[in-house]
Formats: C-alpha cells, sequence, structure tokens
C-alpha cells in the first residue's frame, strides 16, 4: 500500500490582511494535489515536516488533511502527519484523521523531550493502540534529537499490528539495513532523504516520502518505477539527473527552498510562517541555477 514516490506536499499559504498574515491556500493546495496525482505520484503526505506542520494550529492541521482526504477522493493514499513531542496531543490528532478518513498515519519521534528508547517505545505503542489505521513511524534524528534504534522499531513492528513501515531520515544505509535484516518481513522501509532513494530500494526499501517531489513529481516517480521495473539504468540516470535539484532544494532548512522554488515556478505563494523565512541571496542564486540547470525555469 505504501510504495513509490509518496510526496510530503508543501502547505500553501496566501497573505490575508495588510498585516501580512498567513492563511491556508486551500484553493490552491487541492490544486497541487492534483498536479502531484497527475504526475504519477503514489501517495500524499499532509502536514508533515515539509508542510509545515509545526506552525499550524489545531484546527488548521485538521483543516489540510480534511481538504487533502476530500481533494484525493481515494485516488491514492493519504498519510496524515499527527505526530508530536506530547503522546495525547498525537493521539487526538491521529484519531481526529482517522475520522476524517486518512489511510494511514505520519508519526515523527517526539521532538526536544529526548526520550529513552523505552519511552519511544510506549509513546508509539499508545498511540497505535488508538487507531486502527496504520502507522509509519519517522525517524529524523537532525530534527528532532533522538534516534529510534532498531531494536525499537522491530520490538514495535512486531508487538503492534499497524505499525507497518518507517520513514527512515538517517541519513544511514548500515541502520536501514539492520531494520531491513530485524523487523517482520512485511514491515516496509521507506526512504525519507531524497538522494538515498535509489540506495534504499537497492537495500529492500519500498519508495520515497519525497520533498523534491513536489516540483518534479513525474521524475521521482519514474525512478522508483524504473527500479522497480527492473530497469536499473534508467532508475540510475533519473537519480544522477535529480541529484544536483535535491542537493539545491536542501541548501537551507526545508521547506525554505522547495517551497521558493515553488514560488518561482509559479506553482504556489513562496510564504513560509515565522520562524522559517526567506532564503539568503547567495543560496537563492544558487537555486535558480539548479532549477534553471534542469530546465525547469528561463
Amino acid at each position: 500500500m505504501f510504495k513509490g514516490s509518496i510526496v510530503a506536499i508543501v502547505t500553501p499559504f496566501s497573505v490575508s490582511d495588510r498585516g501580512g498574515n498567513l492563511t491556508i491556500d486551500e484553493k490552491k493546495l487541492r490544486e497541487l494535489i492534483d498536479f502531484q496525482i497527475d504526475n504519477g505520484t503514489s501517495g500524499i503526505v499532509p502536514c508533515g515536516t515539509t508542510g509545515e506542520s509545526a506552525t499550524l494550529n489545531f484546527d488548521e492541521h485538521e483543516s489540510v488533511i480534511r481538504i487533502t482526504i476530500e481533494q484525493v477522493k481515494k485516488r491514492v493514499p493519504v498519510i496524515a502527519g499527527t505526530g508530536s513531542n506530547s503522546t495525547q496531543e498525537a493521539i487526538a490528532l491521529t484519531q481526529q484523521a482517522a475520522l476524517a478518513g486518512a489511510d494511514a498515519s505520519l508519526q515523527v519521534s517526539p521532538y526536544y523531550n529526548r526520550p529513552t528508547q523505552k519511552g519511544l517505545y510506549e509513546h508509539f505503542k499508545a498511540i497505535a493502540q488508538s487507531v486502527n489505521i496504520p502507522i509509519i513511524l519517522y525517524n529524523i534524528a537532525s530534527r528532532t534529537g533522538v534516534n529510534i534504534e532498531p531494536e525499537t522499531i522491530c520490538r514495535l513492528a512486531r508487538d503492534c499490528k499497524n505499525i507497518v513501515a518507517v520513514k527512515e531520515a538517517s541519513g544511514s544505509l548500515d541502520q536501514m539495513s539492520r531494520i531491513k535484516q530485524l523487523c517482520p518481513k512485511e514491515f516496509d522501509l521507506i526512504s525519507g532523504d531524497d538522494s538515498l532513494t535509489l540506495p534504499v530500494l537497492s537495500i529492500g526499501g519500498m519508495g520515497i516520502i519525497s520533498v523534491v517531489a513536489n516540483i518534479v513529481p513525474a521524475d521521482v516517480a519514474g525512478l522508483v518505477s524504473a527500479f522497480a521495473k527492473g530497469d536499473f539504468k534508467k532508475a540510475q540516470e533519473l537519480h544522477y539527473k535529480l541529484l544536483p535539484l535535491i542537493k539545491a532544494v536542501f541548501l537551507e532548512t526545508n521547506p525554505i527552498p522547495i517551497k521558493t522554488a515553488m514560488g518561482l515556478l509559479g506553482m504556489c505563494d513562496p510564504g513560509l510562517r515565522l520562524p522559517m523565512c526567506a532564503m539568503s541571496e547567495d543560496n537563492l542564486e544558487k537555486l535558480k541555477k539548479a532549477l534553471r540547470d534542469y530546465g525547469l525555469l528561463k
């Protein structure tokens, strides 16, 4: 169910008043969802890191997930980002997403608290037990301050039937290989780093939850599809084609560069909520060059 190119979709904003307040642009969000599905994307993740979930209030969070579910119309799975560093808040968000019709939940490891491995186990177990929908763990220690160890992931996969996959953004192929080695055969490994999509597929991964797919969905989907069909040459060609663009959309903290790129390409307003801010001039020029080299920007 959770394979291929799955986009971590941005949350488009519009300026709502003269004070510069940013509100969710529902019309644009619906357009972006259709653009993704029309270009081969296999799933949509609303309210992830790229969707600026950290600066959405509870009502906005619910609204973005509901709009996504409505617009997708079951064409592809909707994997709602409903994690939190508060277990009770994560449960509430996940239950709300399940009631709205989400196909699964993406659960980031608790940030700032820095729980022990036992605490991580109890946190994810409590969330899994609160709903019937599948849970995908999200391991990104560079942003949360804590790594979900392979042994903890394996224990969760065995003890909680609806914990079915992990989005791995540790950057460590060694750790990902250990996860594949330890976990049940049916437990899925999904890349959380665009630059590692091809290597992760080669060790048994099922796909990517992608940032760069926001602007080049067909190529990211094409890479995963080519690999699945055994066309490793095409997959490798797309990997190396995408690599400079991927590097550019991570010049600064995600989602600053990808939203800036989308603004340059006329896909949506590039507005970001503080503390995310505009790119430096130097990095902006590097991003523009990468977009031009890719053939996206004149």
